[in-house]
């Protein structure tokens, strides 16, 4: 578990790089595996597209709902933590598209009744570096609100549809990262990636959470949205999927 510099460290930049393995060999390997066959089976979907897979696939929230994931969460969410969502992003050699600098509150608006203690795990599936496009943030952005102005992008070389502009890069911290290990971001920071000019595949799964005393907000976006209990107890009266395990 983090310890409370961990913690104060999270709280003022927004991040934090667990350089620690989360799972063991052999449940990275598993994990990795399933990886696999949701890419050889995308059909028209791009590879940095496969998301919500757990939605599909049960065997994901052995891994998403496990005390290795939830352990390391919690001291950033608190002891009663709901599952958000997660998300395959894999950027192919030499081709893999930019991510456009962003935050993840803001695809989120008006679906949560707060959003200043949702966390994203962001699980290195193999390496990730600057040459592959690794993830990039802007330390401490996180305080401004996560509801920053936006642009339209190019999708053929771009992820999302829109970005923020006029962001400084020369305050940009790289996340390399090997295989097995993970980041932590807060969803409002503003974060993106360069694109893979390397011939190494970059893939990583995310996987999100937010505490269970946060509602879930009754509109349209989050009609047929599935969340999950994955510790703790419920004050939010959100209605969960049961958990199959």
């Amino acid at each position: 578990m983090l310890d409370a510099n961990d913690v104060a460290f999270f709280r003022a930049n927004g991040y934090y790089l667990e350089r620690d393995q989360i799972f063991s060999p052999a449940r990275l390997d598993a994990l990795e595996a399933i990886f696999d066959e949701h890419l050889a089976q995308k059909g028209d979907k791009l590879s940095d597209e496969l998301d919500t897979p757990h939605f599909r696939d049960p065997r994901l929230l052995d891994f998403l709902l496990g005390d290795e994931v939830l352990d390391l969460v919690e001291p950033l969410i608190g002891p009663d933590i709901a599952l958000w969502s997660s998300h395959f992003i894999s950027k192919e050699p030499l081709v893999g598209r930019a991510t456009p600098w962003h935050e993840d509150s803001a695809y989120w608006n008006g679906r949560f009744s707060s959003y200043d203690r949702i966390v994203t795990v962001w699980l290195a599936l193999g390496p990730s570096n600057r040459a592959n496009g690794c993830m990039r943030v802007i330390p401490g952005s996180h305080e401004a609100g996560g509801f920053s102005d936006y642009v339209p992008t190019d999708m053929t070389v771009q992820t999302f549809h829109a970005e923020i502009p006029d962001v400084d890069e020369s305050k940009a911290v790289d996340f390399e990262l090997e295989r097995g290990q993970c980041s932590l971001h807060d969803g409002r920071i503003v974060h993106g990636a360069k694109p893979n000019t390397s011939d190494v595949r970059r893939t990583g799964y995310t996987m999100r959470y937010f505490p269970a005393s946060v509602k879930l907000m009754p509109v349209e976006q989050n009609a047929g949205w599935k969340i999950w209990l994955a510790r703790g107890k419920d004050s939010a009266g959100n209605t969960y999927e049961p958990d199959p395990r």
